[in-house]
C-alpha cells in the first residue's frame, strides 16, 4: 500500500492506553454531532412555518387521503405544489404525529441534516480514516447552505440524506460486485427523485462511474448490472408522476407549474430542462418546443437571474460562493490526491476504498459544480447537494496533503497551496465586510492560512534535519491553524440562521449583515414571501369577514396564485383556490370556467392583487371577468361575486 492510500486509522483497544484512544474518536464524532443537532435545532420554533407554500401543502395533505397522495397545495384539491410527494410524505407523517406546527414540520429536515454529518463521517472514514472522517463531518456541519436548509421545509434536507445513502449501497456494490447492493442504489435514487425529481440525478454519474471501474466483474457483466440498475432507477423515479399522469385530470388535483397538467412535464419541464435552460424551454413529452409562457422578472425559470450570469467562476463569487464554497480549495486538494491513489490502485480498484472515494466524491463535486456554474435559473439553496463532496473531498486533502508533507512526497506542497488559496478565496468572499463589526474576518482567514503555509514549508524543508521526528506535531499544528482560519467564516454564516438571521421561504446562507430574506409567518399569521397576505389592512379582520360570510361555498377565497393564498390555508385550513398555481400562470381555469364555478355557488370572493394578477390565472382573463362582474367590498382588492352567480 503506497503512502497516499494508508488511511489513518485508531488501533484496536488493548490497553488501557487503548481504550483511551478508542474514546476520543467518539468523543469527537458526539461533538461535532451535538454542534450540527444545535446549529440545526435551536430556536427553530422561531423560523415559524418556514416556507408557507410547502407548510399549506403539509396541512392540506393532513386533511384526507386523497390531498397526501397527490400533494394537493390546498384542502379543496384544486392544485398540486410544484414538487414530488415524498419528502413532504414525510413532513406530513411528523405533522401527524406530533401535531401540526412549525416545528413539526422543520423537524425532519432538521434530523436529516444530521444524519447526513454522521453519513458523510462513516462514508470518509471507511476509506480514508477516522481523521478524515471526523474533518468531513465538521466541514459539512459548518457548511453555511447546509445549515440553512436543514431548518427549512424545502425538502433538500431529505434529498442530500437520501443521495448520501445511495452512495453507501454503491460503494458496497463496487467492493462485492454484487448486483443488490447496485439496485437498492438505485431504488434510493428513485427515492430521491421522488423527493426533488432530477436533481436527485446529479449523483448518478458517480455512483455509476465507481461500479464501472471498480467492481469485481467482468466488463460485460458490469454494463449489464448498470443497465438494469438504469432501468430500476426510472421506474421508482417515475412511478409517481406516471400514476399522477393516468388519473383523469378531473378527479385530482392540476399539477403546479405545468402548462399541460402532467406531471411527467413537470418532472422534465419545470423541475428539469427549464432549470438548466431557462423558461424557454418546455419539455412537453413528445418534442421540445420554445414556451414564453409565465411571468418574467419573477424568481423562476426564466425570471431574474438569481445567482448572476453562468460562468466558470460562478460558484466563487460572492453571491454563491458563502453558500458552500468556502474549502473549494482544500477539496480540489483531495481531488489530486484521490487522483493519485486511483492511478497507484488501478489493478486494484475493487480493494482499494480510497481510489472508490475518489471516484465518487470526485465526480459528484464534478457533475454538480458544473451544472451549477452553467444553470440558468436555480435557488441559492441547491447548492446543499454540494455539501458532501466539497466537505469529504476537503478533508482528504488535508488529512493526505498534511501525510504527503511529513513524507517529503512530491505532493509536499500542496497542502500548504490549498491553505494559502483558501484564505485568498475567503478574502475574495468577505470584501463587501471589509469594513464594520465583522472587518476581523477577511485578515485572519489570509494572514493566518498564509503563517500556516509557511509554517508548513518551513517544516517541508527541515525534515532532513528532523532526527526524532518532532517536527510532525509541528506540521499537525500549522496545519490545524490553517484549517480553523478557514472555518471561522463559515462558522459565523452556519450560525446565523440559529440566531434568527435568514430563513423564510428561501433558505440561503445570509452573511451577518444579511438581514432577513422573506421569514416565513408565525404560525396562525399570514404573511410571508412576496407580501404573502391580503395586502393591506387588518388582516385577521379580512379572516373573520370572509368567514363569517363564506357561507356554503367550498372555497373561501380565490386569489391570483398559491403564494397569496398560503397564508389564508394556514390561518384556516380552509379551501383556497390559487387560480394560477405558484407562479401564477397555470392555465386551469378560463374565464367562462370560473364563471361556472360561481354560479355552482362554489366561490364567491375573489382577492385581485399579488404576484401574477395581471395575468390572473395564466392570461385566462378571469380577472377581467371578475372585475366587470363583481362588486368590490370597500373599494379594495376584494370581489364579492354573489351578484353574478
Amino acid at each position: 500500500m503506497t503512502t497516499l492510500e494508508a488511511p489513518l486509522r485508531v488501533a484496536p483497544a488493548t490497553t488501557r492506553e487503548g481504550s483511551r484512544a478508542w474514546g476520543w474518536p467518539a468523543i469527537a464524532l458526539a461533538a461535532i454531532a451535538l454542534l450540527a443537532a444545535a446549529l440545526n435545532l435551536w430556536g427553530l420554533q422561531r423560523d415559524g412555518y418556514g416556507n408557507t407554500y410547502y407548510a399549506a401543502a403539509v396541512m392540506s395533505m393532513l386533511q384526507n387521503w386523497h390531498n397526501f397522495f397527490f400533494v394537493s397545495f390546498d384542502p379543496g384539491g384544486f392544485v398540486s405544489i410544484d414538487k414530488p410527494p415524498l419528502g413532504f410524505w414525510i413532513e406530513a407523517a411528523s405533522a401527524r404525529l406530533l401535531g401540526f406546527s412549525g416545528v413539526a414540520i422543520l423537524l425532519p429536515e432538521a434530523l436529516a441534516g444530521v444524519g447526513s454529518v454522521l453519513l458523510t463521517y462513516h462514508l470518509v472514514k471507511r476509506a480514508c480514516g477516522t481523521g478524515a472522517g471526523l474533518l468531513a463531518a465538521l466541514f459539512l456541519a459548518l457548511t453555511p447552505v447546509s445549515v440553512s436548509v436543514s431548518r427549512n421545509n424545502t425538502i433538500d434536507s431529505l434529498l442530500v440524506f437520501t443521495l448520501l445513502l445511495a452512495a453507501w449501497a454503491t460503494f458496497k456494490a463496487a467492493e462485492s460486485g454484487r448486483l443488490s447492493w447496485l439496485l437498492l442504489s438505485a431504488v434510493v435514487v428513485g427515492l430521491g427523485f421522488e423527493i426533488k425529481m432530477l436533481e436527485a440525478y446529479l449523483v448518478v454519474p458517480a455512483l455509476a462511474l465507481v461500479y464501472l471501474v471498480a467492481a469485481p466483474r467482468r466488463w460485460l457483466v458490469r454494463i449489464g448490472h448498470l443497465a438494469l440498475a438504469g432501468l430500476v432507477l426510472l421506474t421508482v423515479s417515475f412511478a409517481w408522476p406516471v400514476a399522477v399522469d393516468l388519473t383523469p385530470a378531473g378527479q385530482r388535483p392540476w399539477v403546479d407549474s405545468t402548462q399541460d397538467n402532467s406531471a411527467v412535464d413537470l418532472a422534465l419541464g419545470y423541475n428539469g430542462i427549464q432549470r438548466l435552460l431557462g423558461r424557454g424551454a418546455t419539455f412537453d413529452v413528445t418534442a421540445l418546443a420554445s414556451n414564453t409562457a409565465g411571468p418574467q422578472g419573477f424568481g423562476g425559470p426564466g425570471g431574474r437571474q438569481e445567482n448572476g450570469a453562468p460562468g466558470p467562476l460562478r460558484l466563487i463569487d460572492q453571491q454563491l460562493g458563502p453558500q458552500a464554497s468556502w474549502l473549494l480549495s482544500l477539496s480540489l486538494a483531495g481531488l489530486v490526491i484521490g487522483g493519485v491513489a486511483a492511478w497507484r490502485s488501478r489493478r486494484s480498484l475493487s480493494t482499494s476504498r480510497r481510489a472508490q472515494a475518489f471516484f465518487v466524491w470526485g465526480m459528484w463535486l464534478l457533475t454538480a459544480g458544473t451544472f451549477f456554474s452553467v444553470a440558468e435559473y436555480f435557488h441559492s439553496y441547491y447548492l446543499v447537494t454540494l455539501g458532501p463532496p466539497i466537505a469529504a473531498l476537503a478533508a482528504i486533502g488535508t488529512v493526505g496533503g498534511l501525510r504527503a508533507l511529513r513524507d517529503g512526497t512530491r505532493l509536499a506542497w500542496l497542502l500548504p497551496l490549498a491553505l494559502l488559496a483558501g484564505g485568498l478565496l475567503e478574502g475574495r468572499l468577505l470584501v463587501p465586510y471589509a469594513t464594520g463589526p465583522y472587518s476581523w474576518l477577511a485578515p485572519l482567514a489570509i494572514g493566518l492560512t498564509l503563517f500556516s503555509a509557511v509554517l508548513l514549508m518551513g517544516v517541508w524543508l527541515m525534515r532532513h534535519f528532523d532526527a526524532d521526528g518532532s517536527s510532525h506535531g509541528l506540521a499537525t499544528g500549522a496545519a490545524a491553524i490553517g484549517v480553523v482560519a478557514l472555518l471561522v467564516a463559515p462558522g459565523v454564516w452556519a450560525a446565523m440562521p440559529a440566531l434568527g438571521v435568514g430563513g423564510g421561504m428561501l433558505p440561503s446562507a445570509v452573511g451577518p449583515r444579511g438581514g432577513d430574506f422573506g421569514r416565513g409567518g408565525a404560525p396562525g399569521e399570514p404573511g410571508g414571501f412576496f407580501g404573502g397576505g391580503p395586502g393591506g389592512g387588518n388582516q385577521q379582520q379580512l379572516i373573520d369577514y370572509l368567514e363569517a360570510n363564506q357561507g356554503s361555498s367550498e372555497f373561501l377565497l380565490a386569489t391570483s396564485n398559491a403564494m397569496s393564498a398560503a397564508p389564508f390555508v394556514l390561518a384556516t385550513g380552509k379551501p383556497v383556490m390559487a387560480l394560477g398555481g405558484f407562479l401564477g400562470s397555470d392555465p386551469i381555469l378560463n374565464a367562462q370556467g370560473f364563471a361556472q364555478l360561481v354560479q355552482a355557488g362554489e366561490v364567491r370572493f375573489v382577492m385581485a392583487g399579488g404576484r401574477g394578477a395581471a395575468g390572473f390565472g395564466g392570461n385566462s382573463g378571469v380577472m377581467g371577468w371578475v372585475q366587470q362582474n363583481c362588486a368590490q367590498v370597500d373599494g379594495g382588492q376584494l370581489y364579492d361575486c354573489t351578484s353574478s352567480a
